[in-house]
């Protein structure tokens, strides 16, 4: 028998993760270990939403937010526990951070300092020998995910100074994901994407040459230590495309406006978490497909491939994944790697005319919205004066006008919707993982133990308190901010402490929410045309138009889903009220009795439902206003549907009520039947 072929040379495959992290250090430290465990090559860590808007677990604002969508660090010795086993030195850590990316980094490094003393190395190699990526891309913050905590101008300064300081001393670690990922989330198209990103980088390009804290003859060291964070959708074809665009423009950009020479430098370096916004809760089981098919999109190409990937969950509409469902999720991306011949080739597309003209298209595209952002002064200023957002905003609002109408099919949804029961979800409470409710009064009070902890040795909070005064000292100039921070880190300060320090210098910021520009549907269905008479109708019966109040209660800043809602309530003849996110329960009932609003519709996604809804209900019967029906959205679990109702919520939505429409008609019935009025229907 003839002597069988050998097999070409595999490329190394992609750095593997899953995005992971709940409840508490310890508990986060042991998931990290299991999925480490079972070949997961990288760490993405995924902090609680206190961490990322700068709260300690036990602020008025982390009530219902502790441990829910990502692990509470608030102090170094949280730091030190999660990662207790796991040598620092040799991972590879992805840190979702940006507000407090400068301070959960130091915390890193002073944790890995420690690692490295207490088994005899050298602290500083250590440091050096550092990798990984904080996210870092303030910006996007502004537009979709809501964890600012600081004005665009002292933010683009923190991402600055600690990428001055990873150049110096950190020399393996990206400081920067640029984030295309959450602007496909909010709605943009794969030419808003691109562009976006790009200005976002231009800004934090030249915000570094212009500091003057890097030379000239290092700016190749800082292009190159650049990374970005993107999407991939469900369309194939165009999402492929839209890696190699990306491709072409960075290394045009990098060239030509910052002469970087060297083609390793100017190598457009990638991370992506396939789609999110897709995935459905009506028939969950899809999810899996349209995973995998989004993950071929940033691996087939040679050219144009990520180099790391992590995947979501086939379940996470549906509320946290179990570790069982993530460690499906790695092993979708170990039979590619490990099984398929995908890394014994070439790129697969290169010379074919269609992505070809794709590229192009995507390009050309790209290149005029950048001119657009340019010419209003660049990405900061195109987030104050509320241009991207609205930009966004309308996108989205177009796609989901394509859902509803059945123009985008989504299987399962609104086409194929006829089902055989579902084995997974036969048990939608074990279907997810929850989180203790008790794991937030814990972190509360280990939080408060610490600092009393520190206070009562006279040379710790000597120490703590020097190291505070140092920082808003440093923030008052214009001196780099890093080594302050690892001073607080060293000294026991806590986040809240440091996010505190530098509130006072740099003040609270809200950012625009995009709903008063953006337009909304551009033709006037039979449906909506009846759900507007109704509102009209109502309104007259009741004496006004209609008000509805859209809320954003707490530290979730997925804002998406209440923008579109209330863009559609206004395009339904409401008067809406939506002062964007993070408010507090009496902020909301505050603004409810104010307006005199027929209704008040609160959007929550972080999970926090079953702590800030009741918040609501209360404050609005203490303030005598309890006859205002409540509505509620978000990824609620039924059991938790169930509850909520019990306590007076008059109409729970959910992912599967995806149309808006349709919603808004169900709330003018909600808001007759609060007023005795007989339906419409």
């Amino acid at each position: 028998m003839p002597e069988p072929a050998a097999r070409p040379e595999r490329d190394r495959p992609w750095v593997m993760r899953t995005y992971a992290g709940h409840s508490n250090a310890a508990a986060s430290n042991a998931l990290y270990r299991r999925n480490l465990a079972k070949g997961q090559t990288g760490l993405s860590i995924a902090f609680d939403l206190p961490t990322q808007t700068g709260y300690d677990s036990d602020h008025e604002l982390a009530r219902g937010e502790v441990g829910k969508v990502g692990v509470p660090i608030c102090h170094l010795g949280d730091m030190r526990q999660l990662f207790d086993g796991i040598p620092l030195a040799t991972m590879n850590t992805s840190m979702t951070i940006n507000a407090t990316a400068m301070w959960l980094l130091a915390l890193y490094q002073v944790t890995a300092e420690e690692q490295a003393s207490a088994e005899g190395g050298d602290a500083e190699q250590a440091v050096r020998a550092l990798t990984g990526t904080t996210q870092n891309d303030i910006i996007k913050e502004y537009l979709s995910r809501g964890t600012y905590a600081f004005p665009p101008g002292p933010s683009l300064r923190l991402t600055t100074d600690t990428i001055a300081h990873t150049v110096q001393h950190m020399p393996k670690w990206n400081p920067i994901n640029i984030c295309s990922y959450h602007l496909q989330e909010a709605g943009a198209t794969p030419v808003q994407e691109i562009a976006f990103a790009m200005s976002t980088a231009i800004a934090v390009l030249d915000a570094v040459r212009d500091s003057g804290q890097v030379p000239p003859e290092r700016f190749p060291d800082v292009v190159a230590r650049i990374s970005f964070f993107v999407n991939a959708g469900v369309r194939f074809v165009e999402e492929m495309c839209k890696m190699r665009a990306f491709v072409e423009l960075w290394d045009e950009l990098t060239r030509e406006r910052y002469g970087v020479a060297d083609p390793k430098a100017r190598r457009f370096r990638y991370g992506v978490q396939v789609n999110s916004l897709g995935l459905t809760e009506a028939q969950p089981e899809n999810n899996v497909q349209r995973i995998v098919l989004e993950m071929l999109a940033v691996t087939l190409s040679k050219d144009a491939r990520a180099r790391a990937v992590q995947l979501p969950a086939w379940n996470e509409a549906l509320g946290l994944p179990r570790p069982w469902d993530q460690q499906w999720s790695l092993r979708i991306q170990q039979v590619l790697a490990y099984e398929s011949d995908l890394l014994e080739y070439d790129d697969l597309f290169a010379g074919s005319a269609v992505v070809e003209a794709k590229v192009a298209e995507l390009v050309s595209g790209a290149r005029a919205e950048m001119a657009k952002v340019a010419e209003l002064g660049g990405a900061v200023a195109a987030v104050e004066s509320g241009y991207m957002k609205s930009a966004l905003v309308a996108s989205h609002a177009a796609r989901r006008a394509r859902i509803e109408s059945g123009e985008d099919v989504v299987v399962g949804v609104n086409r194929f919707a006829t089902t055989e029961p579902n084995p997974l979800t036969a048990d939608l409470d074990t279907a997810i993982q929850t989180v203790d409710p008790q794991v937030e009064h814990e972190a509360a009070s280990a939080v408060k133990e610490w600092r009393e902890q520190r206070d009562a040795d006279p040379e710790r909070r000597e120490a703590a308190t020097l190291a505070l005064q140092r920082l808003r000292a440093d923030a008052a100039t214009d001196a780099n901010l890093f080594e302050a921070t690892l001073a607080c880190a060293r000294a026991g300060v806590t986040t809240g402490e440091w996010s505190a320090a530098l509130r006072e210098q740099f003040g609270e910021y809200r950012a625009p929410t995009g709903v008063g520009g953006s337009v909304g549907v551009a033709q006037v269905s039979e449906d909506l045309a009846r759900v507007r008479e109704a509102v009209r109708a109502t309104g007259e019966q009741l004496g006004g138009r209609l008000r509805l109040l859209v809320g954003k209660p707490g530290l979730d800043g997925h804002s998406n889903g209440a923008e579109q809602v209330a863009v559609r309530a206004r395009d339904a003849g409401f008067e809406v009220i939506y002062q964007g996110i993070r408010l507090t329960p009496s902020q909301i009932v505050a603004a409810a009795v104010a307006e005199d609003v027929h209704c008040v519709g609160l959007s929550v996604l972080s999970g926090s439902h079953m702590e800030l809804v009741p918040s609501v209900l209360d404050g609005l019967k203490e303030a005598g206003a309890g006859d205002i029906p409540v509505v509620v959205g978000g990824i609620i679990p039924e059991s938790d549907e169930r509850r909520l109702r019990a306590l007076g919520v008059a109409k729970v939505f959910t992912p599967k009520d995806f149309g808006l429409t349709q919603m808004l008609g169900e709330i003018v019935e909600v808001i007759r039947a609060s007023r005795g009025l007989a339906p419409t229907r």
